[in-house]
């Protein structure tokens, strides 16, 4: 059975990083996954909240970083369980995977990071900001899956490293979301 599940995992790593590529898409993949993307709408998320919620917000913004500390220390705990090689670390693969970033880092490939931190953040938001972002609460999964997908694209993971890293984090996510929601819960000051 494992060896089913890794022969598909290997199979739909060549079809997302090879066949199913873009010019667009080579352009895009490798710059989402960066940090200076992401972080201005977590910036933007931190200044919302404290302004909208007052003493409520900063606490929100604690909970929101221990859960990011949290996904990521598993992740990597996980990492250097498993010590799974990443597609462009693997010598049998190397020369088949396109890597579409300047670095293949050296830690191990199960689960991902990337996927484990912004699934547990998405996941964080989405229960904790529901309220106030309605209908559109559900765009942080799309954020947090076209990081994950992103890390698959430029070669770095495979996809069981993503879905890993996301039922990880979606995991970390709930658990503080729902602490939050029961403990806290986001409401508008009120100005006298």
């Amino acid at each position: 059975m494992l060896e089913w599940l890794l022969r598909q995992d290997l199979r739909l790593f060549f079809h997302i990083n090879n066949q199913w590529q873009q010019p667009w898409m080579d352009a895009v993949m490798p710059w989402i996954r960066e940090p200076y993307l992401w972080a201005p709408l977590y910036l933007f998320l931190g200044l919302f909240v404290t302004i909208n919620y007052g003493w409520r917000g900063f606490f929100w913004i604690v909970l929101f970083i221990v859960s990011f500390g949290i996904a990521d220390q598993s992740s990597s705990f996980l990492k250097d369980t498993f010590n799974r090689v990443r597609p462009c670390r693997d010598p049998l693969l190397q020369q088949f995977v396109r890597v579409l970033v300047s670095y293949c880092p050296m830690s191990g490939s199960f689960t991902s990071n990337h996927a484990a931190n912004h699934f547990a953040l998405g996941t964080f938001c989405f229960l904790t900001l529901k309220t106030a972002f309605q209908r559109y609460a559900w765009l942080f999964y799309v954020w947090a899956f076209a990081i994950a997908y992103a890390q698959v694209y430029v070669g770095v993971h495979y996809p069981l490293d993503v879905a890993g890293g996301a039922v990880l984090g979606t995991l970390i996510g709930l658990l503080s979301g729902s602490f939050f929601q029961r403990r806290i819960r986001l409401e508008a000051e009120l100005t006298t």
